[in-house]
């Protein structure tokens, strides 16, 4: 998904939202409790699930760089379709201007072309108007009709553009209609750095009418009814999603290949709905850089099924993670852990992860690098200078920057170090 953040899950903690199908699945597999991107946006954070790669390896910074010939065929779905599996995707890719439509054996691309990000309502072909989502659930019931017949493993990538928003000044939602009155009769509550003295605590360089986050902030949720209306509509475009996911398995049931299918759930980047004054994501905070994540499998161990583990998984996890349980050697070039073997103790635990986020810079998404531990974040904007530290296990909601406290001055030494050991074999 686009833009789902970790907590837009029922079972992740979130007793509104309406996600039934993939609760059940979270259930029946893994459901990470610590899932993160490594970098928050989409373009990166794409390249890095297909190529199990941090962005200063694979190189994606923007919106028009295409990954090379060379690095697509490093990807999980090449690799697959090198050992025989025939592969899809749907949705909305992601990477470049020119994806690589001819390596899938099927492709439905809902972006047109590379232009960066789907409308929610184009045309069917015939005249008729559809959303987005339902084009998605369509071309997966298509999918499973050609290939799930057959005896040929298959592999689909499926990349909703929602629950983002649909661009433009302001950006709005655009919701399916049989969703336009779910929520009407709850109220959210505000998250607790929604008070302005969250915003105002925030450096001057940052605290602009130029930071993009703040921008969007404005129109979506600046007012009390605009955070209500668009929140909801946040919520009413996952439960969308998850409705597609019952399809999904419900027609994997019926070819009879839900006992011989994995399915792996994430949110490409996390997402702001009025934290510390912003929308959107970017930034190092929790509510931007993490995710849901599930896996559902028929072949998970006993000792790992049904359960909630607290390690740090990332998206640079999903590549060799999906060719571990293909049986497909990893690339050495890959930076992710195979998350089966990590949770059967069979790989190393990490205990910090590299954040960075290059994209555009100055005042506007200033530019930022950062180390993430179980218990401790430290950013670092890097046009200005400027550190955070956050005690994640004590303060969850990051209210308090611990950088000028000097009862923290060896942390703070301490999480420098951390982050300044960085090299590019590392990362």
């Amino acid at each position: 998904t686009d833009d789902q953040r970790y907590d837009a899950l029922f079972l992740m903690g979130n007793l509104i939202i309406k996600t039934t199908h993939l609760d059940r699945l979270a259930s029946a597999g893994i459901l990470f409790q610590n899932a993160y991107v490594t970098t928050s946006i989409c373009c990166v954070s794409r390249a890095s699930i297909f190529t199990g790669q941090y962005e200063s390896r694979h190189g994606i910074n923007d919106f028009a760089t295409d990954m090379s010939l060379q690095a697509v065929a490093k990807t999980y779905p090449a690799l697959l379709k090198d050992v025989g599996y025939k592969i899809g995707f749907i949705g909305k890719y992601g990477v470049g201007k020119h994806p690589p439509e001819d390596l899938f054996d099927y492709w439905v691309d809902t972006e047109a072309g590379g232009k960066g990000q789907p409308d929610y309502i184009i045309s069917d072909g015939k005249g008729h108007k559809i959303h987005d989502t339902d084009t998605i659930d369509h071309a997966i019931q298509e999918f499973l009709d050609e290939f799930g017949n057959s005896k040929t493993p298959f592999c689909l990538s499926v990349s909703f553009k929602a629950p983002h928003e649909q661009d433009g000044h302001p950006p709005k939602y655009i919701v399916q209609d049989q969703y336009k009155d779910l929520y009407k009769d709850v109220t959210i509550p505000l998250p607790v750095t929604a008070d302005p003295v969250y915003w105002n605590k925030l450096p001057d360089f940052f605290r602009t009418d130029t930071n993009f986050a703040r921008e969007r902030w404005e129109g979506l949720f600046g007012t009390p009814a605009l955070y209500q209306e668009n929140v909801k509509n946040y919520y009413r475009l996952i439960t969308g999603v998850d409705d597609v996911v019952g399809d999904m398995v419900a027609k994997l049931r019926a070819l009879g290949l839900d006992k011989n299918t994995i399915i792996i759930y994430m949110g490409d980047n996390g997402f702001f709905l009025g934290e510390h004054g912003m929308e959107g994501k970017w930034y190092g905070y929790e509510e931007s850089i993490r995710v849901p994540m599930l896996i559902y499998s028929p072949y998970l161990p006993d000792k790992i099924r049904q359960t909630r583990p607290r390690q740090i998984a990332l998206n640079i996890d999903i590549a060799p993670t999906i060719l571990a349980m293909a049986g497909v050697p990893a690339p050495g070039r890959m930076r992710g852990l195979n998350l089966i073997g990590l949770l059967e103790n069979k790989v190393p635990d990490r205990s910090a992860f590299f954040y960075q986020h290059y994209f555009l810079g100055g005042k506007k998404i200033p530019r930022e690098e950062g180390v993430v531990t179980r218990d401790f974040k430290y950013m670092k904007y890097l046009d200005f200078g400027y550190e955070e530290l956050f005690d994640i296990t004590h303060d969850p909601h990051e209210t308090e920057n611990l950088a000028g406290d000097p009862a923290y001055g060896n942390k703070l030494s301490e999480m420098r170090a951390l982050y300044e050991k960085k090299t590019p074999e590392s990362y």
